[in-house]
């Protein structure tokens, strides 16, 4: 009998293992259908509290996947799309959407899917084997994964007939359902369960498991479920470690929400649980229930009560999103130890790989975050040539040396995370996405590395003897304006929906850039041959001049990238 039990002992497992990995294909495979629709959806949809919350419901309905829908959201605020308050709206949608998961499964309880079952395999695999329709492939796989573990859970909970069995009845008969402490316990239960296996679909299947067979008083299944509601909050919390300070708090709210509702449902829990449970028909005591009447309707008690609680929950807390909001901002302050000038990724969470839509879109956030820190470099340039002040010019000339070893690490691990990302199966949109981001971090290193020879030939010229004259200033301060102008628009394109944007002003920059340059050679050869002034000055001036026009090449590379353009085609 021992060996029965531990056969299927190992079947739930196995059975529970099938549920997770089809819920994640699932996901997985919707999120990747949606694609950039998922990105459009929370940008426009998140205007005030409602929409955010109307659009939470709507994308995890779609995706099957609370934890998904969360860490989404997390990276849209860590990525700065989304502000706090958005995500809060978002988050407390998500939670409801959820709670179809729960109706999902409380059918698979009630009706035998193995028919549809085979036939979702059979087509799956043609599917996936089938490039054009390889994620409703994925899809279809998915829910069969989902729905035949279902069907296992269901057959070993037969097989083991926890209704007669003693010694489980005997355990959870030993706890007083009318007592706090033992909802408390089971509560206690669900949150350390769900944080430990990450999915509280998986709980939520034990959960109908249990009561369906009759073995676990209904009280005490509904705190499980309470408890799987803390409990999956920690999913978005450990995606947000290595995040900024706005997505940590954002991932906070998830869980302060979700806690603040157990709490005052612990207050109302018997009114609140017989309220749900004669909305459904059923005497929560459980007498004079047949077995298979309560195997029947005690799911539904379940998904009713998820139901119930998230919506309820919801309605409450929609109007306190900002004391929400000023709640997390209290607990997590910002980091004032951090230096603004450390190597740092901002957007890039390498630890907790999304798809590849929103990886590269983490991906361009981080190239515009790495175009802006040069164009902060090429100021520090303009401020280096005219600072007498030794001390003063040191430490200039210092920082841009950090930036040009921050420049490089960027690139480096920029194309690190690129890689990984292109390592998964991508549509053609998003390889070409990523191949000109690839140029693009190459071409804005070269940026970095023209400022440090800015900045050298500039150190060259203060420790000589002689100065600049007062027409050459004036001719590389006008040489700098246009490549700042450059710069700035070059950043202007990068943070722009390519649609919208039109490269011409870039072009005609270049073009004035390298007439200017043309301009100042001829005369450079002429001052110097009137003795205007050495030729040691008019060689570093030249230099100087020569790299802000190799400078504004390198920028135009970058816009040709983001725009598509070949460089033929210019």
């Amino acid at each position: 009998m021992e060996g029965n039990y531990f056969v299927i002992f190992m079947k739930i497992l196995g059975a529970l293992a099938l549920l997770i990995y089809g819920m994640k294909v699932m996901s997985e495979a919707l999120q990747k259908m949606a694609g950039s629709q998922l990105r459009h959806i929370l940008g426009a949809m998140t205007t005030n509290r409602f929409t955010g919350l109307l659009t939470g419901t709507f994308i995890t309905c779609a995706v099957q996947s609370s934890s998904a829908t969360t860490v989404m959201t997390v990276s849209f605020v860590n990525a700065g799309l989304l502000t706090l308050a958005q995500a809060i709206s978002v988050i407390m949608g998500a939670n409801i959407g959820t709670t179809l998961t729960a109706w999902i499964m409380s059918l698979g309880f009630k009706v035998d899917l193995t028919m549809a079952v085979f036939p979702a395999f059979l087509f799956g695999i043609i599917l996936i084997y089938s490039k054009k329709s390889r994620y409703i492939g994925d899809f279809l796989f998915g829910i069969a994964f989902l729905f035949f573990s279902l069907v296992m859970l269901s057959d070993a909970g037969k097989e083991l007939d926890l209704a007669h069995n003693s010694g489980a009845i005997n355990f959870f008969s030993s706890f007083d359902t009318s007592s706090h402490l033992s909802i408390l316990t089971f509560l206690l239960i669900g949150t350390i369960i769900t944080c430990m296996v990450q999915s509280s679909a998986a709980v939520m299947a034990i959960t109908i498991l249990l009561c369906s067979t009759g073995v676990l008083p209904i009280y005490l299944g509904i705190a499980l479920v309470m408890g799987e509601n803390i409990g999956t909050t920690a999913t978005a919390n450990l995606a947000a470690l290595g995040a900024n300070t706005q997505a940590r708090r954002a991932a906070l709210a998830h869980l302060v929400f979700n806690l603040f509702g157990v709490i005052w449902v612990l207050f109302l829990f018997y009114p609140f649980v017989d309220m749900v449970c004669s909305l459904v028909g059923y005497n929560p005591t459980g007498i004079g229930y047949s077995e298979a009447e309560k195997a029947a309707i005690l799911p539904i008690v379940l998904a009713a009560f998820h139901t119930c609680f998230n919506v309820t929950n919801t309605s409450l807390l929609i109007w306190f999103i900002p004391l929400i909001e000023k709640v997390v901002c209290w607990i997590i302050k910002p980091n004032a130890n951090v230096d603004e000038e450390d190597f740092r990724l901002r957007f890039i969470q390498a630890g907790i790989m999304k798809t590849p839509e929103l990886s590269v879109l983490e991906a361009q956030k981080e190239v515009q975050s790495f175009a802006e820190r040069m164009h902060r470099m090429f100021a520090m340039v303009r401020e280096l040539l005219g600072v007498e002040d030794i001390d003063k010019f040191k430490k200039i000339y210092d920082r841009i040396e950090k930036y040009e070893d921050i420049s490089d690490n960027m690139e480096i691990e920029i194309a690190k995370y690129l890689d990984h990302v292109s390592s998964a199966h991508l549509s053609d949109d998003t390889k070409g996405k990523i191949r000109a981001m690839l140029r693009q971090i190459s071409e804005i290193e070269s940026i970095g590395d023209s400022c440090n020879n800015l900045a050298r030939t500039i150190q060259r010229r203060k420790m000589s003897k002689e100065d600049f004259t007062e027409t050459q200033y004036e001719r590389i301060h006008q040489m700098f304006e246009l490549t700042d102008d450059a710069l700035a628009q070059m950043i202007v394109l990068l943070k722009g929906h390519k649609e919208n944007l039109d490269p011409t002003r870039s072009f005609n920059i270049e073009n004035e850039i390298n007439n200017y340059r043309n301009q100042l050679r001829t005369e450079n050869i002429t001052d110097i041959n009137n003795h205007a002034y050495t030729y040691s000055m008019g060689t570093m001036y030249m230099d100087i001049i020569q790299e802000c026009e190799k400078l504004g090449d390198y920028v135009v590379n970058v816009v040709e990238s983001r725009m598509g353009i070949k460089q033929a085609e210019i």
